[in-house]
């Protein structure tokens, strides 16, 4: 079964957007798998003094992840930073697909990703 890691960006877009992403991966045929650095990035914003929708839309997505119980993988990345931590994993595994919105990230990962098109549309680059 093919395996997608998803980055913090990729969610909060999804969520943004209202894009049912769990829905899609699956019916895709991915297994899901999400850090647990995510989490506490997640969890950080929530309790940051950022903009109000930037709060509300992680308090949407830990509610979605908390939701879909067992239909995903927590892994942990092994380092703090997710970015580094997602860059490492992704060289060390090949075959996984990473879901990202973020540029720099996108950049520096050689793997296949996945990303939001169109506000309604997942798709491999």
């Amino acid at each position: 079964m093919k395996k997608v890691v998803l980055d913090t960006s990729f969610i909060l877009s999804c969520v943004r957007e209202k894009f049912d992403f769990i829905e899609e991966l699956d019916f895709r045929g991915y297994t899901i798998l999400i850090p647990k650095q995510v989490f506490a990035e997640l969890g950080g914003i929530l309790k940051s003094k950022q903009k109000l929708h930037f709060r509300d839309e992680a308090r949407i997505a830990l509610k979605i992840l908390e939701n879909i119980g067992g239909n995903f993988e927590e892994i942990d990345l092994g380092i703090k930073n997710v970015d580094n931590g997602l860059i490492k994993f992704s060289e060390k595994n090949k075959d996984i697909v990473m879901a990202t919105m973020d540029k720099e990230l996108k950049n520096k990962i050689k793997n296949n990703k996945i990303v939001l098109r169109g506000k309604k549309k997942l798709e491999v680059v």
